[in-house]
């Protein structure tokens, strides 16, 4: 089983493909906080991202992308002495799919974006595990793939064709799958908790395995066996890569499987305990409130009233 799908799969990762941004000249934009993670693409000229609370500015080429994972403001520049713009206004009064900045008429620079939303635990089971921006400069050799879904949605919106946006929205999650993919070769060194253990061969296949049967009462020594290693080095190294060790990242998740069969069915409580891995409704509730703060029923309530109030 692959813990990658298993995640994005749980959390219900969505796109929306935003107007692109011509600028021309001395500009800046500044943009609010995303609710989500955001991501932007050079398809021509050059410009510089800063992001709140980072100390130096990141410089974009041609062909070069990101993705931000952090609730944080960030503003793109070509000049760091330029009067800076809000981004909203910009982006309202965007004709055929295309806002405007800078200095008249100018096209120096042009990029296209997108913001991708999850469900209310994407952020501690995805987000948090990233650094605050991951940058792909276009000369990066395994940035092809990447390189090629821009070009796809790039055309899909300038065509306008029949279903061209849910067809670029569906290209953008390929591009994030693809981001975290180039991210994670970079070596478990550049991320942390579970998506730095898709990194390590001693940590990625206790993943694997314990995503392939949740609901298995494991055992350290079992997940050792289906790691090839000694159980001392599975829990040494799982806590050192991930920060917690494999049983307890078993409950996590099996916690995290829960709360989605919650939000998304009628199932009792006793039912759910028996399909991820617990005996009994009182055992998943203990374990259920050690991990979230609340118990699986306040939860349900809490899920109930918020889709009302939506």
């Amino acid at each position: 089983m692959d813990p990658l799908e298993d995640v994005l799969a749980l959390l219900g990762a969505t796109s929306h493909v935003s107007a692109g941004l011509v600028a021309g000249g001395r500009w800046a934009v500044r943009f609010d906080p995303p609710a989500g993670a955001k991501f932007n693409a050079i398809r021509r000229g050059r410009c510089f991202l800063l992001v709140d609370g980072e100390p130096e500015p990141i410089g974009l080429a041609e062909g070069d992308c990101y993705l931000l994972t952090r609730p944080v403001a960030y503003t793109l520049f070509s000049d760091p002495d330029a009067p800076v713009q809000p981004a909203y206004p910009i982006f309202a009064a965007a004709a055929d799919g295309v806002a405007h900045a800078g200095d008249g008429d100018g096209d120096d620079m042009f990029l296209i974006g997108g913001a991708f939303s999850m469900g209310d635990r994407g952020r501690s089971l995805l987000l948090d595990s990233l650094p605050p921006i991951i940058h792909v400069p276009a000369d990066t050799p395994a940035a092809a793939t990447i390189r090629w879904a821009l070009d796809e949605i790039d055309s899909e919106l300038r065509q306008a064709q029949l279903g061209s946006r849910l067809v670029a929205e569906h290209l953008a999650l390929v591009l994030l799958i693809q981001v975290l993919r180039l991210h994670l070769a970079r070596g478990p060194q550049h991320t942390s908790g579970w998506l730095a253990g898709l990194a390590d061969p001693v940590v990625a296949p206790a993943l694997r395995a314990m995503h392939g049967r949740p609901a298995q009462s494991w055992t350290v020594d079992e997940i050792a066996r289906a790691a090839s290693v000694s159980r001392s080095t599975l829990a040494a190294r799982f806590r050192q890569v991930v920060g917690v060790g494999p049983l307890e990242y078993l409950t996590r998740w099996r916690i995290e499987l829960a709360a989605d069969r919650i939000r998304r069915g009628s199932d009792t409580v006793a039912t759910i305990a028996l399909a991820v891995g617990y005996g009994s409704e009182s055992a998943l509730s203990v374990a259920f409130k050690r991990v979230t703060g609340v118990s699986p029923r306040t939860y349900r309530r809490q899920v109930a009233g918020s889709a009302g109030t939506a």
